[in-house]
């Protein structure tokens, strides 16, 4: 396994979050060579969540399992409104989680990565213990 089949998603309370994962990601879908995985950082656990839930989970199950031919067929294959679908992977391409193929009138979503890892350290945890 190479960094360049990766996404690695972090979370980092900083102010500019984005910069660094989406630099890489742009990098990798320009065909260029990058020496670490394509990185995707988040700002909390709150942002992970909306991101990364059962329902994305599911959608890119199917797009890595399925290659479905179109956001159409994306929709059938895990029994959800189209519009919905539509709205949920133009937010993952917008991150660089999944990108687009045209097919005809179509669009392919296709999930580029042999691996998607999610990391959270202790560091970046939010648990907090009082005394008393």
């Amino acid at each position: 396994m190479t960094a360049n089949n990766v996404l690695l998603v972090t979370i980092d309370g900083g102010t500019d979050v984005y910069e660094e994962g989406l630099e890489a990601i742009q990098s990798l879908k320009e065909g260029e060579s990058v020496d670490r995985p394509a990185r995707l950082t988040v700002p909390n656990e709150k942002v992970l969540g909306e991101i990364f839930n059962e329902r994305t989970y599911a959608l890119l199950r199917v797009i890595r399992e399925e290659e479905p031919s179109s956001i159409r067929e994306t929709a059938d294959l895990v029994d959800r409104d189209k519009k919905n679908v539509h709205e949920e992977l133009t937010r993952l391409e917008a991150l660089g989680v999944i990108r687009f193929d045209d097919d005809g009138y179509a669009k392919r979503p296709v999930f580029p990565y042999d691996n998607l890892f999610i990391l959270v350290s202790e560091a970046n945890t939010s648990t907090h213990r009082g005394r008393g």
